[in-house]
């Protein structure tokens, strides 16, 4: 009854004009207007406004007028055609990001593991933060060669043992 009474006094969530999606793309069209967009395994082409905020999780996302927040991506690429306007920050882990002409970003570029190819012209309101791929693929690659050269070592190790004690050649 109490679990009921719970159920029933809920105020239920409101998502008008977000769009969320699992593997299947989003396209903002040229006269369209949407407010979030989030992209899971999938791209988002913004070729019109995005009011609220661009998520994407292992895909591409392409600006071609105005994203009025933020826009975040991880594992993919963020493009900005020329004259595109993103209204906060542009976030992206492991991926490149590629700005055109006279690009405005609110406030913060970050671009973590990843490159920035951006024209003169491009305009940041805040800090421009850039770590580049070396600094995560370089340790990463060092610790996976440790990993599999102690692993080669102690299997080599094992197998000389076994046949340590095995009578080689086998007798007639």
């Amino acid at each position: 009854m109490f679990i009921a009474g719970l159920g029933a006094s809920t105020i239920p969530a409101h998502a008008d004009r977000d769009i969320v999606q699992f593997g299947s793309n989003i396209h903002v069209g040229r006269n369209s207007s949407v407010h979030d967009t989030v992209c899971f395994f999938c791209n988002v082409d913004a070729d019109g406004t995005v009011q609220g905020d661009i998520v994407v999780f292992f895909g591409n996302v392409h600006v071609g007028t105005a994203a009025n927040h933020d826009v975040v991506n991880f594992f993919g690429n963020i493009v900005a055609d020329n004259n595109a306007a993103i209204g906060q920050n542009m976030v992206s882990m492991f991926g490149v990001v590629r700005l055109g002409d006279n690009v405005t970003i609110g406030k913060d570029l970050v671009a973590m593991f990843g490159n920035i190819h951006a024209a003169e012209t491009v305009s940041v309101g805040g800090d421009r933060v850039q770590q580049p791929p070396w600094i995560f693929w370089g340790p990463l690659f060092i610790f996976v060669a440790v990993i599999i050269l102690v692993v080669r070592e102690f299997r080599n190790h094992r197998r000389r043992a076994f046949l340590r004690n095995y009578p080689f050649p086998p007798r007639p």
